[in-house]
């Protein structure tokens, strides 16, 4: 479940939201193993055969240059669905510790987990087998949603059901946890939220334990470059701040708004009304305890979920109706293939971008509104189209600066708005190195064709070249959705 595990795992147990009736830690974790299969080692041949050969219409998760570990999809031959991390060549290269490592994560067993139940080391193959979740990541539920946003009763039980895994894993001598954020945490059939289990072990022997921004990874491990309980109990923080705000907000912003009692600055406008200042002000408070600077200042996993447990909302009402997503063992749906331009940006391939993008001309600018006054056609309208036709010629010829240069003053001119001068302009930068100001363009070509799949494409390419690669994937995940709707239109 890496960073972009949309998916792990189907659940074989009931769903309980019923809070009070929860079992303690060792009932649960009993119960569990009865209705899980037991640890084991698959072989290479098996899991080849679960995911077509680690197809990539099977990838699910992919990490960047930085961890290059992928999460596949499979089915075993007893229908049970799977997800399989398989790290890159390099990583674990002591065999006997890589299995050590997983078959001590293959112990644990709880239902706040998305559980680990086996993996393979055969020659230089390393790889982790656990459950498959089918509804998507925290990430995409909380920063990416279509139909709705999480309700503020989910976001406490999710907060509260991450805290308990913490508390689980902790007391089972697994507190450290590796890279803690939105994408780690998976929704299973029954729309409860389950921490990755992915998390328990490093990307390698010797790897880095974050991979995120340094603005979201905890001061100590910046000193040290070493985990301890109390960097997860930060990055849990820093989840809390996801939760409250619907967006990925750096701790030290978040922690000015706080001390300057503008809190409710945080808080997610989808939220007006759905909550009440007490119920804000303490999860705002918890979250600052996270926060803290110095590691011993911080609450433990078991305080947090002491202190979450109060808070809880609706605890009669299943997750997946406060979720809003569809109950049961549905099959995950089908991988719709990139078209050549999601390819090519998931290549970061800026050659077959730039044929791609010329090939296409204005067609996709057909119906992008351009209302002018009889004025300024006649006093603007010709200059406008000139500066465009000169950025035209300069893109043909790759002439990078020109082509920026008389982009820009069509779109300063404001006279017109078009979103494929935006791609084309975005491409120029990506192609200059500037993936800041890429990214802006093709953001801004979202904005004006909501559902025009080249601008999400287009970010995608930025993104990966700002080391982003989870919010990338998301990209172009989203640009491959609107254009199957598209075609099915």
């Amino acid at each position: 479940m890496g960073v972009r595990c949309s998916k792990l795992s189907l659940c074989f147990w009931p769903s309980n939201p019923n809070l009070n009736d929860l079992s303690d830690n060792e009932n649960g974790s009993r119960n569990e193993k009865d209705l899980l299969p037991g640890y084991r080692e698959f072989s290479l041949d098996q899991l080849k055969v679960a995911t077509a050969g680690f197809s990539t219409n099977n990838i699910v998760s992919e990490h960047g240059e930085k961890a290059p570990n992928v999460v596949y999809r499979g089915k075993l031959e007893d229908e049970r669905w799977i997800a399989v991390k398989r790290f890159n060549k390099s990583a674990w290269p002591d065999s006997r510790q890589f299995i050590e490592e997983a078959r001590a994560v293959g112990q644990l067993r709880n239902e706040r987990l998305a559980n680990l139940i086996g993996c393979c080391c055969e020659g230089e193959e390393r790889l982790l087998v656990a459950e498959f979740m089918p509804n998507e990541t925290l990430s995409k539920h909380l920063f990416h949603w279509e139909a709705q946003p999480m309700k503020w009763a989910m976001r406490l039980r999710v907060a509260l059901y991450l805290a308990q895994a913490l508390d689980y894993c902790s007391s089972k001598g697994r507190a450290l946890y590796h890279d803690l954020n939105a994408y780690r945490v998976l929704f299973d059939k029954d729309g409860n939220p389950r921490l990755s289990c992915f998390g328990l072990m490093k990307n390698s022997r010797d790897g880095k334990s974050y991979s995120t921004n340094l603005a979201f990874t905890p001061p100590e491990y910046l000193r040290t470059g070493r985990v301890t309980p109390e960097s997860v109990v930060y990055s849990f923080g820093t989840l809390v701040l996801d939760l409250l705000s619907g967006k990925h907000i750096p701790p030290s912003h978040a922690l000015d708004l706080i001390r300057g009692k503008n809190f409710l600055m945080l808080m997610d406008s989808c939220l007006e009304g759905h909550f009440s200042n007490d119920d804000g002000t303490e999860l705002v408070r918890l979250a600052s305890r996270c926060l803290q600077y110095e590691p011993r200042e911080r609450p433990n996993a078991k305080s947090l979920v002491t202190a979450l447990s109060p808070l809880q909302k609706e605890t009669e009402v299943p997750s997946y109706v406060l979720m809003g997503i569809q109950h049961g063992m549905a099959s995950p749906k089908e991988l719709v293939s990139l078209t050549p331009l999601g390819d090519a940006c998931s290549r970061r391939d800026l050659t077959a971008i730039h044929q791609i993008l010329e090939k296409a001309g204005y067609k996709d600018d057909e119906g992008v509104a351009n209302e002018l006054s009889f004025q300024m056609w006649t006093n603007q309208i010709q200059e406008t189209l000139n500066s465009k036709k000169r950025g035209d010629a300069a893109f043909r010829s790759k002439d990078l600066a020109t082509a920026i240069d008389c982009y820009t003053q069509f779109i300063d001119g404001g006279t017109m708005i078009s979103p494929t001068v935006l791609a084309r302009r975005c491409l120029c930068y990506l192609m200059s190195d500037m993936p800041q100001e890429a990214l802006g363009d093709a953001m801004q070509a979202q904005v004006i064709s909501p559902d025009w799949s080249t601008a999400f494409y287009l970010q995608a390419a930025a993104l990966f070249s700002l080391g982003m690669d989870d919010d990338a994937q998301e990209s172009l995940k989203d640009g491959t959705s609107l254009e199957a709707r598209k075609h099915r239109n």
